[in-house]
């Protein structure tokens, strides 16, 4: 079927990532069944440097467009939807260090993701008056010398539990929001596995604790220009819709199997071989339908994030990345709205594919409407809609936080 081959730069070994991949997919539905840390998985994906795909070739990476990036990432979700969401945080973190150097860049960081490394978040908090406001944090940075401690508690911390690094929304001691990043095994970070959530089951998604943490000046980044914190809000979410990309192609990939596999229908199904019946091959032709228009639309934010990406390394004017970015903020929005229908549809048609088997623990097929209703809960699709809707009709602009 694929509309999303895996389409990559030389430099990102495709060959050794296709293997991968495969190998990833076939303890997918264990590590899910008894929540198993994909610990070994993670290792040989840092190897592959999977994480260094936006990097520049010089500086160690791939050299990959966003659009191969997305590709890739849909692979890699349909092999196993929690290891891809691994890296949502990850990628869109490291997108400020591709072009540019703003304000508080540090090289390590960049060395350390062209040899594997991995960066989580560590900004959520549930007592926050607001998610996308300012002001509100109560974790705060104090002054200690030449640098500062850090103390606080963050929640939702996806990838930190695996990461070398992680991002974290602190208040300065002048009163301001920050971003700063520092190692996860740094003295007083303490990172709990108690995510349990009915999918994305071992994705990291846990509670990071900061107590007398030592910050390094150096470590600390204030915010970049408005049209820099769109961008990576849209790839943060756009990641999440291509996790769902990728559950929408395992659900096709498992739907055929599951049919061809039966051997037995219903006594007054239209056909007596499962394959045949052309009521269950009209719902695998939906599914297949769905992740195709899928597909094509990840892909068209795939080139919308590029013309951002470029428009950013040509150094154009700050009107035009602004216009870039809502546009490519736009797509994004147009396109969780429809996979994240699409999927939760078809991850639900599977079990009529398949029949009351389907519906077994050793097959565990549920997993993939769990996951898809856990990534389709980040950002409810009808605040989307609301926001896309009253730009069509007013003109109103998307918001500019919030993973939009």
């Amino acid at each position: 079927m694929s509309e999303i081959a895996l389409s990559l730069p030389e430099a990102a070994r495709p060959r050794e990532l296709e293997a991968l991949f495969a190998e990833i997919a076939a303890g997918a539905s264990a590590r899910d069944s008894r929540r198993e840390h994909p610990w070994e998985l993670l290792a040989k994906l840092r190897a592959a440097r999977f994480g260094a795909l936006r990097l520049p070739v010089e500086d160690g990476g791939a050299g990959a467009s966003w659009r191969e990036v997305l590709g890739a990432v849909v692979r890699l979700a349909e092999a196993d939807s929690s290891v891809a969401h691994i890296f949502r945080n990850h990628l869109f973190v490291t997108e400020r260090f591709v072009t540019g150097r703003e304000p508080g860049y540090n090289p390590k960081w960049r060395r350390s993701v062209a040899e594997g490394g991995l960066i989580g978040l560590a900004t959520t908090e549930l007592d926050r008056k607001q998610t996308g406001g300012r002001g509100d944090l109560k974790t705060v940075l104090r002054l200690d010398g030449d640098g500062f401690r850090l103390n606080g508690t963050k929640f939702y911390s996806t990838g930190t539990l695996y990461a070398d690094w992680t991002l974290v929304r602190a208040i300065s001691p002048e009163g301001e929001d920050v971003s700063l990043i520092i190692p996860t095994d740094r003295a007083g970070v303490e990172r709990l596995d108690d995510w349990d959530g009915i999918g994305q089951r071992v994705t990291g998604t846990g509670t990071t604790n900061f107590h007398e943490v030592r910050v390094e000046a150096d470590e600390i980044i204030r915010d970049p220009a408005p049209y820099i914190m769109a961008f990576a809000s849209t790839i943060a979410q756009t990641i999440v819709t291509a996790a769902n990309v990728g559950v929408l192609r395992a659900v096709l990939r498992d739907a055929k199997a599951l049919l061809l596999s039966r051997t037995r229908n219903f006594y007054f199904a239209p056909s007596p071989v499962p394959a045949e019946d052309p009521i269950l091959q009209q719902l695998v032709g939906r599914i297949a339908s769905e992740a195709h228009v899928a597909e094509l639309a990840l892909l068209a934010v795939g080139d919308s994030l590029d013309r951002v990406a470029r428009a950013r390394a040509e150094r154009e004017g700050d009107d035009r990345l602004t216009r870039l970015s809502h546009d490519a903020s736009v797509a994004a929005a147009k396109t969780k709205v429809v996979v994240d229908e699409f999927v939760l549809r078809s991850a639900t048609a599977l079990f009529d594919v398949g029949g009351a088997s389907a519906a077994t623990l050793r097959q565990n097929l549920d997993r993939h409407w769990r996951n898809a209703r856990t990534l389709s809960s980040h950002n409810p699709a009808s605040y989307k809609a609301l926001a896309v809707g009253a730009f069509e009709l007013h003109g109103t602009e998307l918001p500019g936080l919030g993973f939009f």
